[in-house]
C-alpha cells in the first residue's frame, strides 16, 4: 500500500522584532497513513528572525506556507528522512521486528 503523509503545525512561537509577532519556531507533526496503519512524528523548527525576505503578517499566514518553510528548512534529504521514520514505524506494524528469546538451558 501507498502511505500518504500529511504534515501539520502544531504551534508557533513569534517575537516582536524585527516585526511584531515574527514566528521563530515551528513545532510540526508528520503523520503516515498507508490506509491500515498510522504513524506520526513530531519536531521543532527554529528561525532566525533576521533572515531576508517578504514578511506576511501572522493573521495572514496559511499552514501550508509555514509547512513549505519547515520543509525547505529541513532540506529535501531531512524531509525523506523524517517520511522514512514514520514509513519505518509502519513498516515495523506490517512486520514485527523478530526478538531473541531468552530460552531456557536444555540442561
Amino acid at each position: 500500500m501507498t502511505t500518504t503523509y500529511t504534515w501539520t503545525v502544531d504551534s508557533m512561537y513569534t517575537v516582536q522584532t524585527p516585526d511584531p509577532d515574527y514566528v521563530v519556531i515551528v513545532n510540526w507533526t508528520l503523520a503516515g497513513d498507508d490506509g491500515t496503519y498510522q504513524a506520526d512524528i513530531g519536531g521543532s523548527n527554529q528561525f532566525d528572525s533576521n533572515q531576508e525576505g517578504t514578511f506576511v503578517p501572522y493573521d495572514e499566514l496559511t499552514e501550508t506556507q509555514v509547512i513549505g518553510w519547515v520543509q525547505t528548512d529541513l532540506g529535501p534529504d531531512g524531509v525523506s528522512g523524517m517520511e522514512a521514520n514514520v514509513q519505518g514505524q509502519i513498516n515495523s506494524m506490517i512486520t514485527p521486528p523478530v526478538s531473541p528469546e531468552n530460552t531456557p538451558l536444555p540442561w
